[in-house]
C-alpha cells in the first residue's frame, strides 16, 4: 500500500509542478547556484548544490514554498525503491495520456491528499488496504459506481464521509443498526430487522453476513 500511495502521489505532484514540457522520468530539482543571493545554502548536500549551477534561472524564479516543495520532492524521490520509482514513472505517463479535464480533476485530487494530516493519511491507507482484499469483480463495481458521479455527487459524498469519520465508535453503531431497521437484507421483513438492531450487545449472531459497512 505504501508503494501505491508514494509513487502515486510524487507522480501527481511532480506532472502538476512540472507542466507539460517535463521529462519523462522525474527530474532533480532546481536547487539554488552557490552565490551570496541564496540562502539556505550550507543545507543543501553536495549533490543538490551540483544541481543547482544547472538550474539556476528556474530556481529564481521560483516562490520559497515551491522552492521547499521542489526539495522535497527530490529527496522524497532519492529514498524511493527502484520498484517505487518505476511505479511512479508509469503514474506519471499515465496522467500525461489523460483528457486534460480528467487529469486536472486527479491532480486536484492529489494535492487534497498532500495537505491532508498524517492521521487522515493513515486512515484512508487503512481504507485502501481493505479495498484491496475485496473480490476484483466487487471492486470493479465500487470504481465504476464513483467514476460516474458528478462533481456535486462526489462533493456530498466527501461530506458524508467527513461527518462518518468525525463520529465516535458508538455513533457509528447506532447508525449501522438505523441502516440495518431501514433496509432489511433480502429475506428479512422490516420487524424482523428492528429486533435484530435491538439485540443487546454480544448476544449471538445469526448465520446470515451482515451487510456491508457504508463507509
Amino acid at each position: 500500500m505504501r508503494r501505491f500511495v508514494v509513487a502515486t502521489v510524487f507522480a501527481a505532484t511532480l506532472l502538476s509542478a512540472a507542466g507539460p514540457a517535463a521529462a519523462q522520468t522525474p527530474a532533480a530539482p532546481p536547487a539554488p547556484a552557490p552565490d551570496t543571493e541564496v540562502r539556505g545554502l550550507e543545507r543543501l548536500s553536495p549533490e543538490e548544490r551540483a544541481i543547482a549551477e544547472r538550474n539556476l534561472e528556474r530556481w529564481r524564479q521560483m516562490t520559497p514554498e515551491q522552492r521547499q516543495r521542489a526539495l522535497e520532492n527530490y529527496r522524497h524521490w532519492k529514498s524511493l525503491t527502484p520498484e517505487e520509482r518505476q511505479q511512479a514513472r508509469q503514474n506519471l505517463q499515465r496522467l500525461r495520456n489523460m483528457p486534460p479535464a480528467e487529469r486536472a480533476r486527479i491532480l486536484q485530487d492529489f494535492h487534497r491528499w498532500n495537505n491532508l494530516p498524517p492521521e487522515r493519511k493513515r486512515e484512508l491507507e487503512a481504507a485502501h488496504e481493505r479495498f484491496q482484499r475485496l473480490p476484483p469483480e466487487r471492486q470493479q463495481q465500487i470504481l465504476q459506481r464513483f467514476q460516474a458521479m458528478t462533481p456535486e455527487e462526489r462533493e456530498r459524498w466527501d461530506r458524508k464521509a467527513e461527518r462518518w469519520r468525525q463520529m465516535t465508535p458508538e455513533q457509528k453503531q447506532q447508525l449501522r443498526e438505523r441502516f440495518r431497521q431501514r433496509f432489511p437484507r433480502p429475506g428479512q421483513s422490516e420487524e424482523e430487522g428492528q429486533r435484530g438492531a435491538a439485540r443487546p450487545s454480544g448476544a449471538p449472531r445469526d448465520a446470515r453476513p451482515l451487510p456491508r459497512r457504508i463507509f
